[in-house]
């Protein structure tokens, strides 16, 4: 298939992300992209931000080939606005939604050539961390979720070269780490293959990897029996 022009959407994380881009065999060309650090407003936010970016372009919603989100792992409210969104623009326009796991789109966001082995890691909350671990670029382990210090004993021994995502949530691993913030490229990176060879995309899956914080009554009476 020729060029392709996606919208970008990721809610997985602290930032609102979204961009429009345009995606060929070998590259990745963003027209333009928005960062919010806003993880309580996402959907008074992300709206916005996506009419910014297709303006800032000069492109029209109908200019749009594709769109692509990220699947988390992520809270459960944020995540779901974001997969929503994407969902339901999609489907107003008639285009394919390509969903991708978030960590992998941090993963292609701190791609580094001297970094065989890369963990990324982000804030899950509850005093845990969302993570997986590359090797070569690609996902060899992971996505989980699980407390900083049980992450550091499960991976000791392995040759980890870089720490990608929110490094500082791993004070005592003794790996070298870089903060990376997830941005349009990355998730338009990931996605690249299957939006240019026109492929069906699969059901949109969230990551939650574990129950929401808020419960209804019934559970939480369940919970404490």
């Amino acid at each position: 298939m020729s060029e392709q022009r996606i919208l970008v959407i990721d809610t997985a994380t602290a930032a609102v992300v979204t961009g429009v881009a345009v995606v060929a065999d070998e590259t990745v060309s963003v027209r333009a992209s928005r960062v919010v650090a806003d993880q309580r407003r996402h959907a008074e936010t992300l709206t916005t931000l996506m009419k910014e970016c297709l303006d800032e372009a000069g492109w029209a919603a109908a200019d749009l080939d594709a769109v692509v989100v990220g699947c988390g792992p992520g809270p459960f409210t944020g995540l779901r606005v974001g997969m929503a969104t994407a969902a339901a623009f999609a489907d107003a326009l008639g285009i394919p939604v390509y969903g991708v796991c978030t960590l992998d789109a941090l993963a292609a966001t701190a791609a580094d050539p001297r970094a065989d082995s890369l963990l990324v890691v982000t804030d899950a909350r509850r005093r845990e961390v969302y993570w997986a671990r590359y090797s070569g670029g690609a996902r060899v382990e992971g996505p989980g979720v699980m407390a900083p210090a049980a992450l550091v004993e499960q991976l000791a021994g392995l040759p980890i070269d870089v720490v990608a995502g929110v490094p500082s949530l791993l004070p005592d691993s003794g790996w070298s780490g870089v903060a990376t913030t997830l941005d349009a490229a990355g998730l338009a990176t990931v996605a690249k293959e299957a939006v240019v060879a026109g492929a069906a995309p699969a059901p949109l899956v969230p990551l939650y990897l574990r129950r929401p914080d808020a419960v209804e009554l019934a559970d939480q009476k369940r919970k404490r029996v």
